[in-house]
């Protein structure tokens, strides 16, 4: 099959280069990228270009008009790994070798037209208005034309306008605001390297640190390399891959005026990323107080135009409801609710993640998940260390750090209904409903305590401060599922040990028929289930069991599922897979402004009682068990705190 002519439309917004593709006016091509063949191309009318010739002739010309297209639409591929020069090299090898395989099936034939339009070919006949062009031809045009387009697209790619090649120009950038601080030193940029190391950042990601310390860039990398680790699992190539993110990792002064800084900030970006598209992160690691100032000089001076900005803040997110309102208003007046991740690293562990997974992807538990068959639900958070800094104690406190985000999120997450999907957004609809049907909090269900040092001791103590280190409370969720069941909740700082748990205890046996072979304590012999994140990650259940032997003596053994013994690789740190939830665009363990509202309005009262010094913390010593009331609490309730 030949073809003596073609035509191809051309889109006006799918050509870069400048020139106007009028319906009325032909397009006149400059010589130059089709040398030696001006007099093939009849005309342009109505965005159409047509080319007259023989079937060889066409093909040829085919050829080298693919190209020119090509160049002309600026084609680039993302995450490139070889440079422009070699992407060409690769096009025009492969094109040469079509062209030689369709000249061997070609000859003259009755002219053809060929319309090229939304990846569809129509033929029609028609016939040349000069039969002379083909005597025209010249049997070294492609070459020429290949030469001169693979020339000019090289010298574009490489214009001395971009500070690197755009072999090299990150599709991602990274931004810590508040780079020097302890948090992104001992967090953010160890959990950065260690997805850059497994594969979970691209190889030419941009990592920019910002503060208002005059640094430079080796100064920053010098001061971040201590931190970085590769884990006991990954350990080939680990200084090869250190060195590489260190050598993408760079640092900008933004001084004390946040808008020059961010503008700085935002030309640095655009130097590092060329002219290709990149997403933009930014971790705003800063003071509550400063917040505000940062978001608003980010907004306006520092998001990209060429892909998606993700805007990740750290707790607390206000300190009451008034304040949460006022903070998250701001916010939205400058950034879109989707772009907005408020992170806690607490909901980053494994224990969290795999709360949806026990949920749904078991049948065992589906139908036990509710009042019928569940007694009560016990989240339990002790730490053993102390607070490092007196600044918790000045209104901050435990209930603003961890029962606000972490202890009812992870209610959230239990108690929810079954989401439509594993969408974020999906999962977040189902959780601010549980929120928003907790009830009120009594303060006859409320224990407050703070820790107490001897000399010894080398922690943080206020006497003057009201600011409570322990919270238990006894939460109730009024929906259908869950009514009457009391949600219990204990965390606390300075305790006798380290101890991250929840565990669901279910109702006694009707008429258990081994009621006499338990013992006096009936309570033991309740089925639990039970989800610990600390000391030893591991799910247990506890079950009634013969102990073998004569006779019949009942036991409680719990069915043990260790984590460290199942499976032997290191689990990430929680801010590893926060992150790349982030990158990944998952919402689902970040509080939305819905959910933010829901929570500050259950703890707001609580807050308000403390700060008109109407409710008291009770003391208790620094590594005990905690208030004495804690054990009031769940007599009143007839539940005993599982852990003890």
């Amino acid at each position: 099959m030949s073809f003596c002519s073609f035509s191809v439309p051309l889109s006006e917004s799918s050509v870069s280069t400048p020139f106007s593709l009028c319906s009325r006016t032909p397009l006149k091509v400059p010589p130059c990228n089709f040398p030696g063949a001006l007099n093939n191309i009849h005309s342009l009318t109505g965005g159409r270009l047509v080319c007259y010739g023989g079937g060889a002739n066409f093909c040829r010309r085919f050829y080298g008009l693919r190209l020119w297209i090509l160049e002309s639409l600026n084609l680039r591929q993302r995450n490139r790994k070889c440079g422009p020069a070699h992407e060409f090299k690769s096009i025009r090898s492969q094109e040469k070798d079509h062209l030689a395989n369709h000249l061997e099936t070609t000859s003259s034939s009755e002219g053809q037209v060929i319309n090229l339009h939304n990846d569809s070919i129509e033929t029609t006949s028609t016939q040349p208005p000069e039969e002379s062009s083909a005597q025209n031809y010249e049997p070294d045009v492609s070459t020429e034309v290949v030469t001169s387009i693979e020339s000019k697209a090289f010298q574009q790619t490489h214009s001395s306008s971009s500070s690197i090649e755009d072999s090299k120009a990150p599709s991602l950038c990274i931004a810590v605001i508040g780079a020097t601080g302890e948090l992104a030193r001992g967090k953010i940029f160890p959990a950065l390297f260690a997805l850059y190391y497994s594969g979970f950042l691209p190889e030419n990601v941009g990592i920019f640190g910002y503060s208002r310390k005059d640094l430079t860039d080796e100064e920053l990398r010098s001061i971040i390399a201590s931190t970085l680790t590769c884990r006991v699992d990954h350990q080939s190539n680990c200084g090869d891959k250190m060195d590489a993110f260190l050598s993408r990792t760079y640092y900008l002064n933004g001084g004390h005026d946040n808008k020059h800084g961010m503008s700085k900030l935002n030309a640095r970006m655009e130097q590092i990323e060329g002219k290709s598209e990149a997403n933009r992160i930014f971790y705003l690691s800063v003071p509550q107080e400063a917040l505000l100032d940062v978001a608003s000089c980010l907004a306006s001076n520092a998001q990209t135009q060429k892909g998606w900005n993700r805007i990740i803040i750290e707790k607390p997110f206000g300190f009451d409801a008034l304040t949460s309102h006022q903070l998250t208003k701001s916010l939205l007046s400058k950034f879109q609710e989707k772009q907005l991740y408020r992170i806690d690293h607490l909901l980053g562990r494994n224990l969290i993640e795999n709360l949806t997974v026990l949920r749904f992807a078991n049948l065992v538990f589906q139908p036990l998940w509710s009042r019928t068959y569940i007694r009560n639900v016990q989240v339990i958070l002790s730490e053993d260390l102390a607070v490092p800094t007196g600044r918790y104690f000045d209104g901050y406190g435990i209930i603003r750090d961890i029962v606000h985000s972490h202890i009812l999120q992870t209610i959230a997450l239990l108690a929810m209904e079954p989401p439509i999907s594993l969408d974020g957004e999906d999962i977040r609809n189902e959780k601010v409903k549980v929120l928003r049907s907790i009830r009120k909090l009594e303060p006859s269900d409320i224990i407050l305590g703070q820790y107490k040092a001897s000399t010894g001791d080398k922690v943080d103590v206020y006497l003057n401060s009201l600011t409570p280190t322990y919270f238990a409370s006894a939460l109730f969720i009024d929906n259908a599922r869950w009514d009457g069941v009391p949600f219990l909740i204990k965390a606390g700082l300075g305790l006798i040990n380290h101890r991250v748990e929840i565990r669901i205890q279910f109702h006694r046996v009707p008429g258990n028929l081994y009621r006499e072979r338990v013992g006096h304590n009936i309570d033991l012999a309740t089925n639990e289930l039970i989800l610990r994140d600390a000391p030893d990650e591991a799910i247990l259940v506890r079950v009634n069991n013969k102990i073998p032997g004569l006779g019949l003596q009942l036991d409680s053994p719990e069915l043990n599922l260790l984590y460290k013994d199942k499976y032997k690789v290191e689990v990430p740190d929680s801010y590893e897979h926060l992150l790349l939830d982030v990158i990944d665009g998952d919402s689902h363990l970040f509080m939305r402004s819905d959910e933010l509202a829901a929570a500050w309005n259950i703890l707001t009262p609580v807050l308000h009682e403390i700060d008109r010094k109407n409710v008291a913390p009770e003391l208790y010593e620094f590594g005990g068990r905690g208030p004495t009331g804690a054990y009031y609490l769940w007599a009143k309730h007839g539940v005993p705190w599982g852990e003890d």
